[in-house]
């Protein structure tokens, strides 16, 4: 649904699925009043018993699991207090209320309703919690929202940064198209035949309105909106977050696990999504000049690092014990044995010309990516986040380790190329740092 008159059908579309189950508001002090009054409203005039657990807006809200927790607790209260009813968490807000939600719904074994108030990333629709446990980003699978209330009037209305965010969470689905190629091309992990073409057969189109999305631009926003949305669905189709993530979110989830800051607020995790795409598209570009074909797979194994090695250099590279406790266990699930790995550097050899080829057609160059965020609103240096060039080098140095997933960055790394190419792409005086 959409259009002004869309929250004032909030009372009747929460009775058609949740019955007379009582509500409890998640919102914060800036979306409350946007749209939370305005639902409660709805809800009260159609009966329904509602509370609300109206969160800080400033410092940024966090998306930390026992703040999620907390809010189960406070489910679990309306429920004693209900005769054991059932109550139902309405999520109003954007990412971080609805992730707090989404996990607070799943712990109390109940249901949620989530009104969005920006489109600012692609977890609206998905299982999938994205929170901070002991520090470590981890995405825990509950469940989705069992009804989506879409208001376009509010949601165009969003600031328009929030919309910026939003198109650099969606712009992330192009180079995480890439790394999925590769990892289908190198036989780790096949593509999709559903969850593929939901998010990359119209991507184009949806990111096509850069300037429409700034102005908030009521297609544009649709657009964007719907994009992002779907991504959501393409996850849950295949049960995990492949089909629109890829290296450029662990590059952010480590920022995210880092609390980067900037000008006293939390940076986004759809601006650290842009700034990690568009560092993403810079090592394609980077890759796509190189003679892969000439890369020798008997001479690259036994330089590599044993697991030992791989241990300590995670542990230099998070302090954290619980961080590099996860890091390790994420990482043991993709390393490979040194026979292995030229199996694979044979495979990369010998397919070069047609994983050459096929990430041609389907990436963007970096300065055209770099020209559509900087068009949306969206972060293009890593000044724009607070983050200086060494710490980003660093990061794409240690972003693998995170999660369990085949990138570029660990075909990089099995071929012997991720320094070469971070020294390449990002001098001193590359364009993101500009």
């Amino acid at each position: 649904m959409a259009g002004h008159v869309c929250l004032q059908e909030a009372g009747a579309v929460f009775r058609r699925h949740f019955g007379a189950a009582p509500a409890l508001i998640v919102a914060d002090e800036n979306t409350y009043p946007v749209a939370g009054e305005a639902v409660r409203a709805a809800l009260v005039e159609a009966g329904i018993n509602v509370e609300a657990e109206i969160l800080p807006a400033k410092p940024r809200l966090a998306p930390d699991r026992l703040t999620a927790e907390r809010i189960a607790a406070r489910v679990g209260e309306m429920g004693a207090a209900n005769n054991g009813g059932n109550p139902v968490p309405v999520a109003v807000g954007s990412g971080v209320i609805n992730d707090l939600t989404r996990y607070a719904a799943f712990s109390a074994g109940t249901r949620f309703m989530s009104v969005p108030t920006a489109a600012s990333m692609d977890g609206y629709t998905s299982a999938g919690a994205p929170l901070s446990d002991e520090g470590f980003k981890i995405t825990i699978q509950c469940a989705p929202p069992r009804v989506i209330l879409a208001d376009l009037d509010v949601i165009a209305g969003a600031p328009a940064r929030m919309s910026g965010w939003g198109y650099g969470d969606l712009a992330g689905k192009v180079p995480a198209g890439g790394d999925w190629l590769v990892a289908d091309a190198l036989g780790v992990e096949s593509l999709d035949d559903t969850a593929w073409p939901m998010v990359q057969n119209e991507l184009r189109g949806w990111l096509s309105d850069p300037e429409g999305v700034h102005r908030g631009n009521g297609a544009a926003i649709a657009d964007l909106f719907i994009g992002l949305a779907v991504s959501g669905v393409a996850m849950e189709v295949y049960g995990s977050s492949r089909p629109a993530s890829g290296a450029e979110h662990q590059i952010a989830h480590i920022w995210e696990m880092e609390d980067l800051s900037h000008e006293g607020e939390k940076v986004s995790h759809g601006a650290c999504v842009a700034i990690g795409s568009l560092s993403m598209l810079s090592l394609y570009d980077w890759l796509l000049d190189q003679d892969i074909s000439a890369i020798e797979p008997a001479v690259i194994p036994p330089r590599a690092p044993d697991w030992s090695a791989v241990e300590a250099a995670i542990d230099e590279a998070f302090p954290n014990a619980n961080i590099a406790r996860r890091a390790k266990e994420e990482m043991r699930e993709k390393w490979v044995e040194r026979e292995i790995l030229a199996g694979r550097l044979a495979k990369l050899r010998d397919g070069w010309p047609a994983l050459r080829d096929v990430l041609s057609s389907h990436l963007m160059r970096e300065s055209q990516m770099r020209d559509l965020l900087a068009a949306a609103g969206a972060p293009v240096t890593t000044r724009e986040i607070g983050l200086s060039p060494e710490r980003h080098r660093a990061t794409i140095r240690n972003a693998r380790w995170i999660r369990r997933r085949y990138t570029l960055l660990d075909l990089l790394a099995d071929a012997g190329l991720l320094e070469q190419a971070v020294e390449a792409c990002f001098p001193d005086e590359a364009p993101l740092y500009s």
